[in-house]
């Protein structure tokens, strides 16, 4: 397994969407849903105001700078990577979920609460300040701790936190229903989801955009050191121990989703994490229009175009839609990007989904549209 180049100058890009909450859908009957966002109309005055305030970010879109340069590497042993990839086809049409999954399974998994230790987010390197972090941590039904298991990291958008994709064991949210039935009735194959954060200091650090861009930014360093050793240290995932050979060794086993801010996380990890992931799903949140700077994470990482996948998602009336889909086609000039429906033949794939706006209906769906594919060997 190859391990990635380290070095790549961070760089402010301002062309970087906010996150919206990821609470759950519109379908009548769901519990513990959010007031959420959209593009056509708003709750409240203050939801008028947050629009308002990424709209104006959006317009003042630049880009500051570009990753260094350095050498693509090529790709790992052939019969090796054709014994990886699998041959299933994303779908044409994103499928919807259906309205009976919003109720309790019959099969339910099981909500856990994880607690951990990380450090500040600016002066991680220094540890001079620890943390005490929270996450919401979900166990398909019939976890067995014998049994391996493939992990995906879901990250919420802005204004959230840890508990608004999936709720609390104490009150679970209408995504976990979701993943209960698909589960259930084999769709989305048994998994381990995490629900984390990157607030840092306070559970309002989402509520403000340019604070947000920074901790997720910053957000790696806790992903990789603290998080990710937390989880697979006690949950049991492909990961053979929690040492960083280990967990780059089982990095075909675990995604990174997110939502808008969580699209923006989910990006900043494919920049610095590609040693730890190989599928990623960022909807409806771009971090730059520049091609080039997303070519190089992938020269500079030590990876080749057959390493990773992105599943990319938005919808037609997302106010976040025009920069998202210009970012995805501007990657595709470039040789690291290689769009394809089918994994062994590329690794950037992308849906815009008729009449889908910025709201938590859209983000649940994405979400389970990537879980459909990512692992799932029945497709």
């Amino acid at each position: 397994m190859k391990h990635a180049v380290k070095g790549i100058v961070p760089v402010l890009l301002s062309a970087v969407i906010c996150g919206c909450s990821n609470s759950a859908a519109t379908s009548s009957g769901i519990n513990n849903s959010l007031p959420m966002e959209s593009n056509s109309s708003l709750n409240n005055t203050e939801s008028t105001d947050r629009e308002s305030s990424i709209d104006n970010a959006l317009s003042d879109e630049t880009t500051a700078g570009s990753a260094e340069s350095g050498n693509t590497a090529e790709s790992g042993d052939i019969i090796e990577q054709e014994i990886l990839l699998s041959p299933k086809t994303f779908p044409k049409d994103l499928a919807e979920i259906p309205h009976e999954y919003f109720n309790a399974a019959q099969e339910q998994g099981t909500l856990v609460d994880l607690h951990y230790t990380t450090y500040e987010s600016f002066s991680y390197e220094e540890k001079t300040r620890e943390l005490k972090k929270h996450a919401v941590v979900y166990l398909p039904y019939g976890y067995n701790d014998r049994e391996k298991y493939n992990v995906f990291y879901l990250m919420h958008g802005g204004w959230s936190n840890e508990t608004t994709t999936l709720g609390t064991p104490e009150a679970p949210s209408a995504m976990k229903n979701v993943l209960d039935n698909a589960i259930s009735e084999g769709k989305i194959s048994p998994l381990i989801v995490v629900c984390p954060t990157y607030n840092n200091t306070s559970s309002e650090d989402s509520a403000s955009y340019s604070l947000a861009l920074q901790l997720t930014r910053n957000y790696h360093n806790e992903l990789i050191n603290d998080l990710i050793p937390a989880v697979e240290g006690k949950y049991s995932s492909y990961a053979e121990s929690v040492s960083a050979e280990d967990l780059i060794a089982a990095r075909d086993h675990r995604g990174f989703g997110g939502f808008s801010m969580g699209s923006v996380t989910t990006w900043r990890t494919f920049e610095y994490c590609l040693d730890y992931f190989r599928y990623f799903a960022p909807s409806s949140g771009s971090l730059t229009t520049d091609g080039s700077y997303m070519d190089d994470i992938v020269k500079n990482s030590g990876y080749a175009w057959n390493d990773f996948f992105l599943v990319t998602m938005t919808g037609t009336e997302d106010f976040a839609a025009s920069a998202f889909e210009q970012q995805i086609e501007n990657m595709q000039n470039y040789d690291s990007f290689r769009y394809s429906d089918t994994e062994k033949d590329g690794n950037l794939t992308f849906r815009i989904k008729e009449g889908y706006s910025h709201n938590g209906a859209a983000s649940m769906e994405y979400a389970y549209n990537a879980l459909l594919w990512f692992w799932n060997t029945n497709q």
